[in-house]
């Protein structure tokens, strides 16, 4: 199994494109954000412009992002947009026009930080979409054990052996912690976010017990909190 098609995801930005001129859709590192923006934008119909802020060419030809982005038509594709929370309010310029030209799918990482801009700066103009990891209606009933061990990261799903799932496991452990939560604003300590997080995942299908976890850290119970609310809203985890 090579490729995963996400027709239940596929159809959600269809509908919400076709009723808010900006949607942002969010996810965890890795998720397949990117995948699944390339292989909607192949199905539209209309001009399609895609634009990575992880590109220094992009983001050169955003240098005059107000420029740049009002003579585009047709679909706007912008990749991890919180990189650059400035063009929030040039979207919704945008999106105010009597004559909406385009129409703008923005990528992120969730973040207290992402959400905040663009809750003040497109209120009404912006609907959200989720991206999760593979579900079971999505790689089917045969596949169950294998979504079950090795989870629903396409990288680590579609793996050709476990060892290269084990191997890309560790690396976007590792780059995660050390570098992707430090640009969205995170400033605990690598390590200790790391033994929290295999913490959690031994606590897999219990109770929050906020109290235990604190006593074992040697910290207050806030802090431990702090640690879970980081977590959640980098979409690495989903409280029940």
């Amino acid at each position: 199994m090579h490729h995963v098609r996400r027709s239940r995801h596929l159809h959600a930005l269809t509908t919400l494109l076709d009723h808010f001129p900006v949607v942002g859709l969010l996810g965890a590192r890795q998720v397949g954000k990117t995948t699944l923006a390339r292989e909607f934008a192949a199905s539209r119909p209309e001009p399609v412009t895609f634009l990575d802020l992880e590109d220094p060419a992009d983001l050169a030809r955003l240098s005059e992002p107000d420029l740049a982005l009002r003579e585009l038509t047709g679909l706007v594709v912008i990749d991890e947009v919180q990189r650059r929370p400035e063009l929030f309010p040039i979207l919704r310029v945008l999106a105010d026009r009597p004559e909406l030209s385009s129409r703008f799918l923005v990528l992120g990482s969730a973040s207290p930080d992402l959400l905040k801009q663009t809750s003040e700066s497109l209120a009404g103009r912006i609907s959200y979409h989720e991206l999760s990891g593979f579900a079971l209606d999505e790689v089917g009933v045969p596949a169950r054990d294998r979504l079950w061990l090795r989870g629903g990261f396409p990288r680590s799903f579609l793996s050709d052996s476990d060892e290269a799932r084990a191997g890309w496991r560790r690396s976007f452990i590792r780059t995660f912690l050390e570098r992707d939560l430090p640009q969205l604003g995170v400033n605990v300590p690598t390590q200790t976010l790391q033994r929290f997080w295999t913490m959690l995942a031994h606590y897999h299908g219990q109770l929050w017990n906020g109290a235990e976890i604190a006593r074992a850290f040697g910290v207050a119970q806030t802090t431990v909190r702090r640690y879970l609310d980081i977590l959640t809203a980098a979409l690495v985890l989903r409280p029940g």
